[in-house]
């Protein structure tokens, strides 16, 4: 089944992949020109935040637009056809969408080491790390796409993208927004995903909270019951 959703994605591949990783570039490059010359702390910040945005840019902004699409012409629901367990056809498709945004993130590291001239002290288990913040996004994404309207999720990967870049603390402390902000990313997903790729990234500044990583695991478990739920409802 994944090699199959690869296969469909072929046409759509290298755009895909272009774009998430003009993401990662751009996010750089932008927050550079915004900022100027950043000390230390705020480089390693911006650095360590790219990769992040890309991934979950790939999971909660083109993986629902996609799902989506194929809700609208059709697709999906031929595929929900297939003589193929229903949970099979998700983990297929998340596996697909958590490989592609991959190569993002790995440009965005790049970029950042780059641009602001920072060493990082990659942690062993960054990349299973890395897997697992691609693949949460992804489920969430996927979850949304399936159990919301198709207008009302089409809507939510264009207001989503807004809060990832500027309303969440992925390229900045979580100390500079209001009190409420930051009690409400305690609950919400992308704040964890940040902490999870910077202490991979940087694990001799940065530290993986606990409870930031059961946060992480209750969103990704709860996106896939949802998602996993929801194909199994027959049109």
């Amino acid at each position: 089944m994944a090699q199959w959703q690869l296969r469909r994605q072929a046409q759509h591949l290298p755009l895909l992949v272009a774009v998430q990783g003009f993401i990662a570039v751009a996010t750089i490059l932008g927050y550079g020109l915004l900022i100027g010359d950043p000390d230390p702390a705020a480089a390693l910040f911006l650095a360590t935040g790219a990769p992040t945005i890309t991934l979950i840019s790939v999971g909660l902004v083109m993986t629902p637009q996609m799902v989506v699409q194929g809700r609208t012409e059709g697709s999906l629901d031929w595929m929900r056809t297939l003589p193929v367990p229903r949970i099979g056809f998700l983990l297929s498709d998340l596996m697909v969408w958590t490989l592609i945004a991959l190569p993002g993130m790995v440009l965005g590291i790049a970029a950042g080491v780059w641009r602001f001239g920072i060493q990082l002290s990659i942690a062993p288990w960054f990349v299973p790390a890395a897997l697992l913040v691609s693949l949460t996004a992804a489920a969430v994404g996927y979850a949304m796409a399936t159990l919301l309207p198709a207008a009302v999720a089409m809507i939510m990967t264009q207001a989503l993208i807004f809060v990832v870049l500027l309303f969440s603390p992925v390229s900045y402390p979580s100390d500079r927004m209001p009190g409420w902000l930051q009690e409400a990313h305690q609950w919400l997903p992308i704040e964890p995903m940040a902490q999870l790729i910077r202490a991979g990234l940087a694990h001799d500044t940065f530290t993986m909270p606990a409870r930031s990583m059961i946060v992480l695991a209750v969103w990704a478990g709860v996106a896939l019951i949802g998602a996993a739920l929801a194909l199994r409802k027959r049109s």
